[in-house]
């Protein structure tokens, strides 16, 4: 059984950086972890690149042959991936060891996790091919300013945890460069009131009955919470780590490794 992070958010959330992070960390404590990209767009890696998605096709090749933008771009370069899954992906998969440990480095466009089902077929191809599977949704922790900012960071991550149905970590990145870190800590575990209140001094009175059923989504079910992350630190990314290793079962399947002893001699 193989295991698989797939590491989404919005552009400039620090998908790479905590990709990058994540490899060095593993390194120093002994781990080996691979990390894929899977940017049509991307150019230059802080990371080794165990597999990359521009073996298959780039951005820059498909908007110069077919004269798309940026974003049609990017979309018909993961729909090209989608097409490919069963050859490409497949042959590349077999080149690594049955319980590999892979993390996969997503672009930032938010429709590929949010409505598009490229990603909910890559994941689903993972999955067959024995592979656990946990998302990884990364949002700026400097986006988390006020209550606004708040409640859309939650809807767009219950949009990709319901779109991809797969184990799902939250993670606030960039807290070592969050200024006031109480400002951010009050989100971790907000009380739905205070929310709803902020919310009704900051918008119009027409807005009230749909803040309190956002309110009401958030605090009711109970699937959106969001997991502080500082990159300078190693506890840090070791807590974030487990989480995520939790939610894939990893190392539960491990042999227990039992010391033998010598019989004591008997009198």
């Amino acid at each position: 059984m193989g295991y698989a992070q797939l590491v989404i958010g919005p552009a400039g959330s620090g998908k790479s950086t905590y990709c990058s992070k994540l490899h060095e960390h593993c390194t120093t404590v002994g781990r080996n972890i691979h990390i894929i990209n899977l940017d049509p767009a991307a150019e230059n890696f802080d990371y080794p690149v165990a597999m990359d998605i521009r073996e298959l096709v780039s951005l820059d090749d498909v908007m110069e042959e077919l004269g798309l933008g940026p974003n049609g771009g990017l979309l018909y370069c993961m729909e090209h991936l989608e097409d490919n899954l069963d050859d490409w992906l497949t042959e590349e998969l077999d080149n690594f060891l049955d319980d590999d440990y892979l993390v996969f480095d997503c672009p930032g466009q938010i429709e590929l996790f949010s409505h598009v089902p490229v990603l909910k077929n890559f994941v689903d191809h993972l999955k067959r091919k024995n592979f656990n599977v946990c998302a990884v949704y990364l949002l700026d922790s400097q986006f988390m300013t006020d209550v606004t900012k708040f409640i859309s960071g939650c809807m767009s991550s219950l949009s990709a945890m319901i779109q991809l149905e797969v184990p799902h970590v939250n993670i606030l990145s960039k807290m070592d460069l969050v200024a006031k870190k109480k400002d951010v800590e009050d989100f971790l575990n907000p009380e739905p009131q205070v929310l709803l209140s902020e919310l009704n001094q900051r918008m119009a009175p027409q807005f009230a009955k749909l803040n309190k059923s956002l309110v009401e989504l958030v605090d009711n079910y109970g699937m959106v919470s969001f997991v502080p992350l500082n990159l300078r630190k190693a506890t840090s990314i070791s807590y974030v780590l487990a989480q995520i290793d939790t939610c894939i079962q990893y190392g539960e399947d491990a042999e227990v490794k039992i010391k033998d002893f010598d019989p004591e001699d008997e009198d």
